[in-house]
């Protein structure tokens, strides 16, 4: 996982807790807690944090890694607001994540180790995205939508009907704009 990430949550975690409690997750997984946007990190690092995260803040992980999902996807926009400045909708922009978001993360970064989508347009304000990565982070991309949906002034809900923490070898995010 990239750094980016690993800063993004300390972000979070820091506005929304403070920095004792930043330090004190990073004490509990051994963490030296320097993450450098570009450079890699083990996922089993952040997965550590993030376990932390729900033990500090009394959560449980689907909700904690779904409003990071939301507030990454802020910070990713404020960093590269050209991700998102050509696309005209939410449901375009959705559509474009595969193809031209990470063609670009490609760009700025070595073996990003992506997820991949596929997409099945189910008609003006609906959308299916299929998704898969080993690391099931689906949770992550359900809250990256949500992000999405409030920068392009949209409500959305979202049904996981088929997921891989399940079984299957994909996740079925059926999105559907307001």
């Amino acid at each position: 996982m990239k750094g980016v990430i690993f800063n993004v949550l300390e972000e979070l975690v820091i506005e929304t807790a403070g920095m004792a409690a930043w330090n004190s997750i990073l004490n509990k997984t051994g963490s030296d807690g320097i993450y450098t946007s570009g450079e890699s990190y083990s996922d089993d690092e952040l997965f550590a944090l993030v376990g932390e995260i729900c033990i500090a803040l009394d959560m449980p992980a689907e909700k904690v890694v779904g409003i990071f999902g939301e507030y990454l996807f802020d910070q990713l926009d404020a960093r590269h607001p050209d991700f998102t400045a050509n696309a005209s909708d939410l449901k375009s922009f959705l559509i474009s994540v595969d193809t031209v978001i990470h063609g670009e993360v490609l760009k700025l970064y070595t073996n990003p180790n992506l997820p991949r989508f596929e997409y099945q347009d189910k008609g003006e304000k609906q959308l299916t995205m299929l998704y898969r990565s080993p690391r099931k982070l689906c949770i992550l991309a359900e809250g990256l939508v949500r992000g999405a949906a409030k920068r392009f002034g949209n409500e959305v809900s979202i049904e996981h009907p088929v997921c891989m923490h399940n079984g299957a070898d994909h996740c079925q995010l059926d999105v559907s704009i307001a």
